[in-house]
């Protein structure tokens, strides 16, 4: 019932990243929600209880891992998010010496550049890397591989295997033709440029004005108290489904309410207007009713006729999703689905190439 190392243990052993789980997990939703504990009159909130230990290990020096001696081949990881540091840190205990080459400057994919730095602190992700490090895993950032010919030199340079795990940092539009609109940017624009501390690029464009975050998810909830911290005058949540059917969770959706901002449910975004000088607007909207459950399982929204309007706007964020990145091509090296996803076989991780193994969002999907 004390033994906190060994559950500090416990937790690091089975994850990583067992910290950051407990700080960015929606544990209400998952674990919490099925939690079948007896003798307690609440679930267990294990999210919390998980972020304490890590924590606890840390203030007084507790070490998990040690360097375990190196008996294979090497292996190289393509991507320094969740996914690839698990494989590394999995492999690193198998006895494999392993590289994992990161795109950015900075290891931790969209862990670090993805969340707001309010919700996520870079130390406390340097602290859960100390861990990949006493394994002998080597990060090198700023190393881009190129696609399938990336993929195929590595394995050319000597390398045994690859496991790819880059992320699906592309972004669909929500209405064609927005990549020429100035002041319309994507959710991964605005928050690896907030997490690389370039305020000043987008504080001009938000200070004092009226801002749109197009989505419902948490992704767009932390658009929305960014924009509000860097001081928006007003900030609209545009979506189309009911409040009830947005993915944010609910204490994520309340907060957003508490900060002042404006949920234009029930709406859907059909195009922009812009000035002389290509500069957004406005946003052309048209209002929604809630139809027949779709493959989502959830009601649809269906367009209301004659219902069109207009909302002035100043400033644009479309967090609607992610998509693989159009830029980088895996299908000369592995097979993809038709969503551009790389096939992979559920439990062994192995693609169409026997000696290249992919996993994360580039395999399931974000």
């Amino acid at each position: 019932m004390r033994n906190i190392t060994g559950a500090i243990r416990t937790i690091k052993e089975n994850n990583i990243l067992g910290g950051a789980c407990g700080v960015l997990c929606p544990t209400s939703q998952l674990c919490e929600k099925e939690c079948s504990a007896t003798g307690i009159s609440r679930p267990i909130e294990i999210g919390k209880i998980q972020r304490f230990l890590v924590e606890y290990g840390w203030q007084n020096g507790f070490k998990v891992f040690e360097k375990p001696e190196v008996t294979k081949e090497k292996v190289a990881v393509v991507g320094s998010g969740p996914a690839g540091l698990s494989c590394a840190a999995e492999l690193a205990k198998g006895g494999y010496p392993v590289t994992v080459f990161a795109e950015r400057s900075e290891p931790g994919g969209m862990i670090r550049f993805g969340v707001p730095a309010y919700r996520f602190d870079k130390q406390f992700l340097d602290n859960e890397l100390a861990d990949l490090h006493d394994l002998g895993v080597e990060i090198r950032c700023s190393e881009k591989i190129e696609g399938s010919e990336g993929a195929r030199k590595l394995l050319a340079d000597g390398y045994a295997a690859v496991f790819l795990s880059p992320g699906v940092w592309g972004t669909p539009r929500v209405i064609p033709g927005a990549d020429n609109v100035k002041g319309v940017i994507t959710y991964p624009e605005f928050l690896v440029s907030l997490r690389e501390q370039r305020f000043e690029e987008f504080a001009k464009q938000v200070t004092g004005k009226t801002v749109a975050v197009i989505g419902g998810g948490s992704v767009a909830m932390d658009c929305i108290e960014s924009a509000s911290k860097l001081g928006a005058k007003d900030v609209y949540l545009i979506y189309r489904r009911s409040f009830a059917q947005m993915p944010a969770e609910e204490d994520e959706r309340l907060e957003a309410l508490q900060l002042g901002v404006h949920f234009l449910i029930l709406n859907q975004p059909v195009g922009y207007l812009t000035d002389s000088s290509g500069r957004v607007k406005g946003i052309k909207l048209v209002r929604t009713q809630l139809g027949d459950a779709d493959d989502s399982g959830r009601r649809k929204p269906v367009e209301i006729k004659g219902s069109e309007w207009v909302l002035e706007i100043d400033f644009v964020i479309e967090a609607i999703g992610q998509v693989p990145d159009k830029d980088v091509d895996w299908s000369a090296a592995v097979k993809l689905d038709k969503k551009g996803l790389i096939v992979a076989d559920p439990e062994t991780g192995i693609t169409s190439n026997k000696r290249i193994f992919a996993g994360g969002d580039i395999v399931r999907g974000p």
